[in-house]
């Protein structure tokens, strides 16, 4: 089963068009990476895909499910992480998993958000005291605690040092690998190179270039993404 399949979605915002009819597949169980520069339309579609915006025109099957029909149904099975995401800070971390998880299944799922987090005994510290790391890790573990199918994460680690980004990127590996299917996007190529199964260059709201990293740098006798980028775009 497809757990995502877009068909020449269109967005527009009056006369800007945002996501100019673009498609795309996402398999159960695979890691997708959107990839493109700021403004290339990443945000918007993975907002659609979290049932947050309207589709101007297309069609968008979250795990067959019709987004324009059944919205409610499809946010059940999902999460959303946005890049700009924030906590709040008067809260310890224990405390604030609790009250996610309080639109949830309660306390059950808080020990699974502890353990993805993996902040120790800072986890009973409030988020105030945290760094951008140590909060991006909670607010990752916010997304996940509750065993989505789809977890869609926007820019997931935007603004990181090198040991958190990391640790990001074992969460996420780890959660494909139980069977939770990763939607995200990044302007790092070099990251989502080898972070996802598949990729979709994405400028100017169009999808440029799509398949399996290891293919397209064959395809373009590049050594990485970026290169890859670079050539379809000029």
């Amino acid at each position: 089963m497809n757990a995502i399949e877009v068909n020449n979605l269109v967005k527009r915002y009056g006369k800007i068009e945002a996501v100019k009819g673009i498609s795309f597949k996402v398999k159960e169980g695979e890691i997708f990476g959107l990839i493109g520069p700021n403004g290339a339309g990443k945000t918007t579609t993975l907002r659609i895909v979290a049932t947050l915006l309207q589709i101007t025109e297309g069609e968008v099957k979250i795990f067959e499910y019709d987004l324009k029909k059944d919205a409610d149904e499809i946010r059940k099975i999902i999460s959303y992480l946005p890049e700009d995401a924030g906590a709040y800070k008067n809260l310890t971390g224990r405390e604030y998993l609790r009250f996610i998880a309080g639109f949830f299944d309660g306390e059950e799922i808080v020990e699974k958000g502890i353990k993805i987090a993996d902040l120790g005994r800072r986890i009973d510290d409030k988020i105030e005291t945290y760094s951008k790391g140590m909060t991006r890790r909670l607010l990752v573990a916010r997304a996940l605690m509750n065993s989505p199918k789809l977890a869609i994460l926007d820019e997931p680690t935007t603004g990181l040092d090198v040991i958190n980004a990391q640790e990001i990127r074992k969460i996420i590996q780890k959660i494909a690998k139980d069977g939770t299917t990763v939607l995200l996007s990044s302007h790092n190529m070099l990251e989502i190179e080898f972070l996802c199964d598949r990729i979709a260059l994405i400028n100017e709201g169009k999808i440029i270039e799509e398949g399996n990293p290891e293919e397209l740098k064959r395809k373009y006798s590049a050594r990485n993404i970026e290169e890859v980028f670079t050539e379809v775009v000029s």
